[in-house]
């Protein structure tokens, strides 16, 4: 069986090299790049496990890759930033990224998040893949909503660890501390803003409406209960 492949797009060469040279040791497989435009051609024939991304790339947004690897890449996007403002790491979280390492940091602490996340994916792959509920069918292994009507609405892979979460505990009340264990990252103002957007992310996909959803239901300074009656297969 292959090792995960970790790709590590960074524009410093000493980051790029650590960073490898600490994957390898752990037993990964390792492709680096300097520039935006290398990695994604790279992406057309390998299909990285985890991609660590620096926002701060010479050749392109890094917030805009990142935004794009997690509509359209089955992988987990860590962001490795020197960008410590809080904001930051909240835009970083919206727009799908999985994790958020703030440079400078140990070499260790990225390959455990990184095993983290590899975790995470073992777990939800041996989950069920489709779930139905209140007339949508969401497809986990292509990131689609499939409404009614047969139309289909992607979902980031950072939402769909959100509505998994959901789908699995129907009618039970998930608590803050309840996403961050289940979830991953730190907990705190980043983590808690990034899931109110992928909550609200979610109900706008769903149809609902924002002042009473009814499926997404918020218990103020409790959590959140999902209504739906949900089937997996």
């Amino acid at each position: 069986m292959n090792s995960p492949l970790v790709t590590i797009l960074d524009d410093e060469r000493t980051i790029r090299n650590m960073l490898t040279e600490a994957l390898e040791e752990a037993g990964f497989q390792t492709m680096a790049f300097a520039r935006a435009t290398e990695f994604e051609a790279a992406l057309k024939t390998a299909s990285p496990d985890v991609c660590l991304v620096d926002l701060s790339l010479p050749d392109k947004d890094g917030l805009t890759l990142v935004h794009r690897l997690a509509l359209e890449q089955g992988a987990s996007v860590i962001i490795i930033s020197g960008r410590a403002q809080v904001q930051d790491r909240v835009t970083g979280l919206e727009l799908g990224a999985d994790d958020y390492i703030i440079k400078p940091f140990e070499p260790a602490e990225v390959v455990a998040r990184v095993r983290a996340r590899l975790r995470k994916a073992v777990q939800e792959s041996s989950a069920g893949q489709t779930a139905t509920f209140n007339g949508w069918t969401a497809l986990f292994d292509r990131y689609i909503l499939v409404d009614e009507a047969g139309e289909e609405t992607s979902f980031s892979h950072a939402e769909g660890e959100v509505l998994r979460l959901f789908l699995e505990r129907p009618k039970r009340l998930i608590s803050r501390a309840n996403m961050q264990e289940a979830l991953g990252g730190a907990a705190g103002e980043s983590f808690d803003r990034a899931m109110d957007v992928r909550i609200s992310r979610l109900r706008t996909k769903l149809g609902e409406d924002p002042k009473n959803p009814r499926l997404i239901k918020t218990i103020y300074g409790a959590g959140y209960i999902f209504l739906g009656d949900v089937s997996w297969s």
